[in-house]
């Protein structure tokens, strides 16, 4: 048994602690918003914020995380990433949207760790997520406008 605190609420997990961990958010818990792209942690689909930080979960076995504060782009608790969520929306961010939950969680840590980044910062934050449908012009558009504002801490 493994014990996880997901989106603010503990969890025992019942999984193999050598499963990837977005193996046991989709397929044990439900959340479905943290996506398997690549499998080799090339895209980005897989991003969550672990104590804060963005991590790329799928080929992170799920024992690394127990006792960590692990939160996917559905949680409800967390200001900055729902303002995040937000902007996106109305940045028209979302194409296919398979990146999107990624993008989101990027953008979240960025925003956390400073509040309004300037180009070059969220151009470096989103690096690693790969958008094969050419979303980034509104994704930028939107952590520009999120940029300009600060965020909630």
């Amino acid at each position: 048994m493994i014990s996880l605190r997901v989106n603010g609420v503990a969890r025992d997990i019942r999984s193999d602690a050598s499963t990837p961990l977005v193996y046991v958010l989709r397929n044990e818990l439900g959340l479905i918003g943290t996506k398997l792209g690549c499998g080799l942690e090339q895209c980005g689909a897989c991003a969550v914020l672990v104590d804060g930080v963005s991590t790329l979960s799928c080929n992170a076995p799920v024992g690394q995380f127990a006792g960590r504060a692990i939160e996917t782009a559905e949680a409800a608790g967390n200001p900055t990433l729902k303002r995040v969520r937000e902007e996106f929306v109305e940045a028209g961010a979302a194409q296919c949207g398979y990146c999107i939950p990624g993008m989101v969680i990027a953008a979240t840590a960025l925003l956390r760790a400073t509040p309004s980044p300037d180009e070059r910062a969220i151009r470096a934050a989103l690096q690693p997520h790969l958008c094969r449908c050419g979303t980034q012009v509104r994704v930028l558009r939107a952590l520009r406008a999120l940029a300009a504002q600060g965020s909630p801490a």
